[in-house]
């Protein structure tokens, strides 16, 4: 943009000048001409009174020192044919001066001058001086050297001008876009420093009012879901002590496992929420490492208890562990129950499902495939769920794939739908 405007200046400039320049120089050259031109017509005016008068004798050493002073041939034809002064044969435009008629003719190299003088008793004679076109030309070329050099100073002038006025206004734009972009990647802290013509300060000014009012808003949402998360903890605590009453120890245990797994779960989404409103530097440094194993093992058999209630069979396949991948370990524990979730949300009772941990590369892959009916159509979309739940447990693992480099796979067995969960390494500090 400040190239461009450089150039638009430049090219305004170009174009005024030579609109100015030009005409100026033609008249200059014209006005050179008239000089020259006029100042031979004086000093042929100096000696009609006396051409029209004297004797030859007299008018041959008037005309000698006036070629001497003026620098000039001179040549009088008088009407007998005398010619004094510069012996020059008749012209043309000599003999249509003899006719009584003074005028000025182009000739070879230069000008002639023509005055006929009348009142000699033996007719008209007729003076004549010629100017060379050098003279007609003198100091032609230095005035337009001078215009020249003027216009060139000119333009460099305009191009300097119009170099600095645009960095004073590039220069606001150019930090107007590095503010966006920042702004872009999560740096809610970035503000614009307004400068440049108003309608900049202006944009600026807007810029930072939508950067404070988007930190506003995301520090609030991040505040009540904290909130909301705070305020779970206790129907938890009243969930825990009527698992303790339990008359069956098994049950107790069971259902307290469940209550434990909850309220981690309820303390992870606090302190996230947490994290992430005091900025994006929050948490860096911290490796996310979790055995995808243990983890596996430990959501299966605790909906392994639900599976047997409902009549559904378990199949477990898993790799021997550890087995790192590199997403928090209550991440991916949310991400399995998810897609488990799934398998009761979405097939009927007695449908039986299997779960398999393998090796990828230097991840891992979990295999969760049902014999039911086949996923419904759209249930991957966020939002969206066939079952009357909130419609984010598929996309709960997805972002735990995402956030270990890994992705989420769905697919069509025979029956049921499967479901790959591609988790990448740990990645360390």
């Amino acid at each position: 943009m400040r190239r461009r405007l450089t150039l638009l200046v430049a090219a305004t400039t170009t174009l005024v000048l030579v609109a100015f320049l030009v005409p100026l120089a033609l008249l200059l050259r014209t006005v050179a001409q008239d000089r020259a031109i006029v100042a031979a017509t004086a000093d042929v005016q100096s000696i009609v009174s006396l051409v029209g008068t004297a004797d030859v004798a007299t008018l041959r050493l008037t005309i000698d020192q006036l070629t001497a002073t003026a620098d000039r041939p001179v040549t009088v034809y008088l009407p007998d044919g005398t010619v004094l002064g510069d012996q020059v044969a008749p012209t043309p435009a000599v003999e249509l001066a003899g006719n009584g008629r003074s005028l000025t003719a182009a000739g070879t190299g230069g000008r002639e001058i023509l005055v006929a003088v009348q009142g000699r008793s033996d007719g008209t004679a007729v003076i004549r001086t010629f100017v060379p076109a050098a003279e007609l030309d003198r100091g032609v070329r230095q005035a337009w050297a001078v215009l020249a050099g003027l216009g060139a100073v000119l333009v460099l002038v305009g191009l300097l001008v119009a170099d600095r006025l645009a960095r004073r206004l590039v220069a606001p734009i150019t930090e107007l876009s590095a503010v966006s972009h920042r702004l872009a990647n999560a740096e809610l802290s970035a503000r614009a420093q307004p400068g440049g013509p108003p309608e900049l300060r202006e944009v600026a000014g807007a810029l930072n009012h939508l950067a404070a009012r988007i930190q506003e808003l995301l520090r609030d949402e991040r505040e009540q879901i904290a909130d909301l998360s705070h305020r779970l903890r206790t129907p938890l605590t009243a969930l825990r002590l009527e698992a303790e009453s339990l008359p069956e120890p098994a049950d107790a245990a069971r259902v307290t496992a469940g209550v434990d797994s909850l309220e981690r779960a309820v303390t992870a989404l606090i302190q996230q929420a947490r994290r992430r409103s005091a900025g994006p530097a929050a948490g860096t440094g911290r490796a996310a490492v979790a055995d995808a194993a243990a983890v596996v093992r430990d959501r299966v058999e605790f909906w392994s208890v639900l599976a047997e209630d409902t009549g559904r069979t378990v199949s477990l396949d898993l790799v021997p562990g550890p087995l790192l991948v590199g997403v928090d370990a209550d991440e991916l524990a949310a991400a399995v129950d998810a897609l488990l979730g799934n398998v009761f949300a979405h097939t009927p009772d007695g449908t039986g499902f299997a779960v398999a941990l393998a090796p990828d590369g230097t991840g891992a892959a979990l295999t969760v495939a049902d014999s039911g009916p086949g996923m419904p159509a759209g249930l991957a979309r966020r939002g969206v769920s066939a079952a009357g739940s909130t419609g984010l447990g598929l996309d709960i693992a997805a972002r735990a794939a995402s956030s270990s480099g890994g992705r989420l796979e769905l697919a069509s067995g025979s029956p049921g739908a499967v479901v790959t969960l591609r988790l990448g390494p740990p990645i360390r500090p």
